[in-house]
């Protein structure tokens, strides 16, 4: 049974998100990724393997090394998918915010 993953279940794990932002500025090996964590190879080898299958990161063959690097496409269509609910706790929160500056309690 090939189970295809949730990009949103994938970042909900810690160690991806560390990875996601460690290779946010700069393709890295899994050795080089691997080395940032205290955990086992073959643990940072499966979140590597989460990461690509839902298309956050990318691979690509360099000699014998495989660099892994960021899908800004897909990590668009996250934030994309995340703005509205961003702009609904703006609003609210400046509302709040609003509310609070002419606030005068009673004494």
């Amino acid at each position: 049974m090939n189970l295809r993953r949730d990009v949103f279940q994938a970042i909900a794990d810690p160690t991806r998100r560390a990875i996601l932002l460690l290779v946010a500025s700069q393709t890295m090996t899994a050795g080089a990724i691997a080395s940032n964590f205290d955990t086992a190879r073959p643990t940072v080898s499966k979140h590597l393997h989460i990461l690509t299958e839902c298309e956050l990161l990318k691979q690509e063959q360099n000699g014998r090394e495989i660099h892994y690097h960021i899908n800004a496409k897909k990590m668009k269509e996250v934030a994309d998918f995340i703005e509205p609910f961003r702009d609904m706790w703006d609003e609210r929160f400046n509302k709040l915010e609003a509310f609070m500056k002419n606030y005068k309690p009673k004494n």
